[in-house]
C-alpha cells in the first residue's frame, strides 16, 4: 500500500508540474509574441525568416538551439559579431533593444518555440540575469 501510495503521488505531482510548466511557457511565449513583434519582426521578418546575407534568420535556426547563452547575450546587450547561421554567414550589427530581463525571457521562449524550433528547457528570469557581457 505503502509503494502504490508513493507512486500515486509521485505521478501526481509529475503531472502537475507539467500542467504547470507548460502554461508558464504559453503565458511567456503570448508576451514573447508582442515583444517580437514590436522590436524583432522588422529584420527578422513575420515568420523568422530574416534576411539572407543581412538578418539571420530564427525559423529553423540551428545557431539558436546550439548557442542558447550566446543568443540570449545577443538579444539583451546587442550583437556584433561574424555568425554562422544555417551554414550561411551573418556579420551586421544588431542594437541593443533596450528589453528588461523579464521581456528577453519571454521573446526568447517565444523564438525558441516557433517556426519549427522546439526548446525543452524554459527560459527564465535568473537566466537572463545571470548573462553578462
Amino acid at each position: 500500500m505503502k509503494t502504490f501510495l508513493f507512486l500515486y503521488f509521485t505521478i501526481i505531482t509529475s503531472f502537475s508540474i507539467f500542467l504547470l510548466q507548460e502554461s508558464e511557457l504559453e503565458a511567456s511565449m503570448q508576451r514573447g509574441s508582442e515583444i517580437y513583434a514590436d522590436f524583432c519582426v522588422t529584420c527578422h521578418l513575420d515568420a523568422g525568416e530574416g534576411v539572407a546575407h543581412t538578418f539571420p534568420p530564427l525559423a529553423k535556426s540551428d545557431y539558436l538551439l546550439e548557442n542558447r547563452e550566446a543568443s540570449i547575450r545577443g538579444v539583451k546587450y546587442g550583437q556584433q559579431a561574424d555568425i554562422i547561421v544555417n551554414g550561411i554567414s551573418y556579420n551586421n550589427a544588431m542594437p541593443n533593444p533596450g528589453l528588461e530581463d523579464e521581456e528577453i525571457a519571454d521573446v526568447m521562449n517565444f523564438i525558441l518555440n516557433s517556426w519549427g524550433n522546439s526548446s525543452d528547457k524554459i527560459v527564465t528570469i535568473e537566466e537572463v540575469e545571470s548573462i553578462t557581457k
